[in-house]
Order: C-alpha cells, then structure tokens, then sequence
C-alpha cells in the first residue's frame, strides 16, 4: 500500500488533529501521491508486464452526450379492468426494482454510499413529516422530527468543534443547499463582498453567486485539483478593498483535492484581510465527514475564524433521499433570519418546508454507527482507493489518487458504453471511481477487468480501421 496516506487506525474519536496547534499552523503535508512538480495529471508505473494495449490519446472535452429520458405514462385506472391494471402497475413496479438493482450493482462514478439499511423506519413512511422552518423553534405543524434533526446537528457540532450556544444550522435537501446557504450568510453578512472559489470548485457554489449576483473570481489550481494560493492572492490583491467570501474545498468534485484552509488563512492575513473582512465557507460535501477521521489531516474546525461547513448526508453516510447538513455561526444567521407568523416560528433556511424523514435517516445510521463505526467506514474506503489505484497501474492504467481521498482518476475510457455501464463521472481526458463503504474488493476486481476488456475492444477495433485504411487506400496491400 502507498505510504501516502496515514489512517487512523488507533485514533480516539473524536480527538482533533488540530488541538493544541497554534492559531494559522499548517500542518505538514506530502500533498499528493505524485510527485508535485509535474505537470501532469496522471502518472503510470514502470512495471506493465502483460499489459493490455490501450489508447494513447485523450478525450477532448467537454464530451457531453445528452441522454434524453423516455416518459413513463401515467395509467389510468378507469381506461383498464381492474385486473389489467394491477398486472401492469406491479409489473411497472418489478421492472424498476430490477432496474435499480442492476444500476446498484455497476455504481462506481457518484459518491454515494449505498450500503445503508433503513427497514426499522418503515413504518414511518405513512407520515408526511415536515420540519419547515427554524429547527430549534417549533411551528404550528406538529408532525416533524426536530428532535432528531437538533440531535444529528449537535453531533456535527461536536465534530467541528463548536458550542452548543454558538451554532446554528439545519437539515437540508441536498449538498448544493448548504453551499447556497453558506454563501448566501457569507453574502448578507458581507453585501459588497466578492466570491471566490476554485475552477474545481462543484458547479453550485458558482451557481450561488449567479443566484445572488456577486462579483466572482474563479481561482486557477494545482494539477492536483487544489486551489493555486498565488493566483488566489493575485486575485485578492485586485479586490483589495472588498470583502472576501471564500469557499475551501474540502474534496473537489473531480479529484478529490482538498484545499488548504490553514494556507487560505495564511493568504488572508499576510494580504490584510482581518477576520470581519473575510468569510469562509467550507464545502465539505463528501470528504468533510471523512477528514476528521484522518490522523494528522488539516483539520476543519470552528475553533479557525471560518463561517460554515456544509456535507451531504446522502453520500458517505448514505440515505435513500439526497440531504446533507450546514453548520454555522449563530452570530452571523441573524443577517437573514426573520419571524413567520404562518410558521408561528422563525426561518433562516433556503426552502421552506423541508424533508422531516431525512433527520430520522441521518439519526438512525450516526446512533447505529457512531464515531467508532464512521472510522471503520473512512479506513475501508481509504484502503481500497489505495488497492484500486495499485490495480491500474499493474495494467498500465494511468491514474492518480490525492492525499485525504478516496477518489481515483484515471484515463477516461474511449467505450462509451462502458462509461454508461459503470456509471463513471467523466470530465476532458480523466474518468474517476469514488471508493465509498459500499464498493468491496470483489466489485473493484470485476470493474479492472472489465476495463481491460474494454481497452483491449477500443485498441483492436482501432488496429483493424488502420487495415481497413490502407485496404481502401490500396487495393492491392495485401497481394
């Protein structure tokens, strides 16, 4: 195994890598697992005995092949006889079960976990639960689960480091609802401020400062996929006299790159950015609930002068419906809270109502699990992206596989099919496997090999096109 990367196999839970450390110390960090002065973004290793010909050239992107998605109808129950429909609703039904499983099988390209049993909720599922509103405040509407909600919201309170009396946060939809929300209490708090983010950065945070019509910069980055801290200085000093909202990348979408916050700091210090002139949020979609369980990984903390974290809770916690959670500061969510006597409670949140099942689903795993459990689960996925990525190179697959990830990019393969198949994220030239709780050894084996297949389809077909060429070009090539 590459020594890359150091698990926590015996690390307490929850102890923060950063106690004790000094305000803006950066901890030491080899970056990456390739050599950081190559410009590059993927590497192979020498040894390639046996090795399967393949395709040289890369992808140009983007590629985007736009997959229009059929209607299933709806039936209507007076046009058929009763048992008609029944035969064809529970057929419908059986076909897309069979579907689901099959699509579960071969989903290696999204960072969702997959392994999650909920059948001790059932029973709950008759109940339109809603938690709209302020989650500490209760509305009118008595079906909700706040209780769960504050509960999950003080585990992560307690995982990044912030007192009870000083947080505020929520249950939300999805991840791109924290990133919206983050951004949106980095806005009021600051109404001339300019947004800065990564070009790796996920497409919601842009789309935040699109919705909000905030001045952005797009910030270069490092072949890695982390934030080029030169060019982000170049671009504060260029702002000099407007607040800086950042989002730190904790996981980039692509390659799993994490961006300093400690370095990011540092940035705005040494250019004068005092800490009411600046506001971090901290898009921890995937990775922001893996680092914590990363010995000597920088850690993500509200003890640091940032504003919130978000993650999804439907990926490495994993859950049946998108969610995720945001975590900030009770100081700056007063800029957009307000009372609603519909409500008869206060909201600060995105939408209004929001998924009252999504908190049951996050309890139930986090009490089932615990701090111990969510260990396992990040040793488990860091262990086999480390065994994947040493699979391709064996085969002489390019690849690459950032410190703190569990994201392994390759070459993008030329089979479109096979993309579809495996359900793989692709962007330009690079494909890549998110390496979740779910996806075991067994299932990593069956996609190499079937990988290898592919290639070896791609690079005979392309070898018996050149015959083909010089055939049609001479007629006589063969005599």
């Amino acid at each position: 195994m590459s020594d890359a990367i150091s698990l926590a196999s015996s690390l307490p839970l929850p102890v923060p890598a950063s106690e004790g450390e000094e305000p803006f110390r950066r901890v030491p960090s080899k970056r990456q697992s390739l050599k950081s002065n190559s410009d590059k973004h993927l590497q192979t290793q020498n040894s390639t005995e046996n090795v399967v010909p393949y395709q040289a050239l890369p992808v140009q992107g983007p590629l985007i092949s736009l997959n229009y998605t059929p209607a299933l109808a709806v039936l209507e129950p007076d046009h058929l006889r009763k048992e008609e429909y029944d035969a064809r609703t529970s057929k419908v039904l059986l076909d897309y079960k069979a579907k689901l499983l099959e699509r579960t099988k071969h989903h290696m390209g999204y960072p969702y976990n997959l392994d999650f049993d909920y059948g001790a909720l059932e029973g709950l599922q008759k109940f339109s639960i809603n938690n709209l509103g302020d989650p500490f405040i209760e509305s009118n509407y008595g079906v909700h689960s706040r209780e769960f909600e504050i509960g999950v919201l003080q585990w992560f309170a307690k995982l990044w480091e912030i007192d009870s009396e000083d947080y505020w946060g929520y249950i939300t939809n999805c991840g791109t609802e924290g990133n919206l929300h983050g951004i949106l209490v980095g806005r009021e708090n600051h109404p001339d401020g300019v947004l800065y983010a990564s070009k790796e950065t996920h497409y919601s945070v842009f789309k935040a400062g699109k919705m909000y019509r905030m001045p952005t910069e797009a910030v270069d980055t490092l072949p890695t996929g982390e934030i080029d801290y030169e060019h982000f200085r170049m671009r504060l000093r260029a702002n000099q006299n407007k607040p800086a909202i950042v989002n730190v990348n904790i996981g980039t979408t692509v390659k799993g790159a994490v961006d300093d916050l400690d370095r990011v700091l540092e940035v705005l210090t040494e250019e004068g950015f005092d800490e009411d002139r600046f506001y971090i949020h901290c898009d921890g979609a995937l990775f922001g609930l893996m680092i914590p369980f990363v010995k000597q990984a920088p850690m993500v903390t509200f003890k640091k002068p940032i504003g919130s974290v978000s993650v999804s809770g439907h990926k490495f916690v994993g859950a049946p419906v998108p969610c995720g959670v945001v975590i900030t500061r009770k100081e700056y969510v007063e800029a957009l809270s307000s009372d609603v006597e519909y409500l008869n409670s206060r909201d600060a949140t995105i939408m209004g109502s929001r998924n009252g099942h999504a908190p049951l689903y996050l309890w139930y795993t986090l009490t089932k699990k615990g701090y111990e459990g969510m260990r396992k689960d990040v040793e488990k996925c860091l262990r086999n992206a480390h065994l994947l990525k040493s699979m391709l190179d064996k085969v002489g697959i390019k690849t690459m596989l950032n410190e703190l990830s569990s994201t392994v990019v390759f070459e993008r393969p030329l089979e479109e099919s096979f993309v579809k198949k495996w359900q793989l994220a692709c962007q330009g030239d690079i494909a890549h496997v998110v390496v979740m709780p779910n996806i075991t050894l067994d299932k990593l084996e069956a996609f190499v090999q079937d990988l290898i297949q592919s290639r070896a389809r791609v690079s005979v077909a392309a070898m018996k096109q050149i015959a083909a060429d010089a055939r049609a070009a001479d007629p006589e090539a063969d005599a």
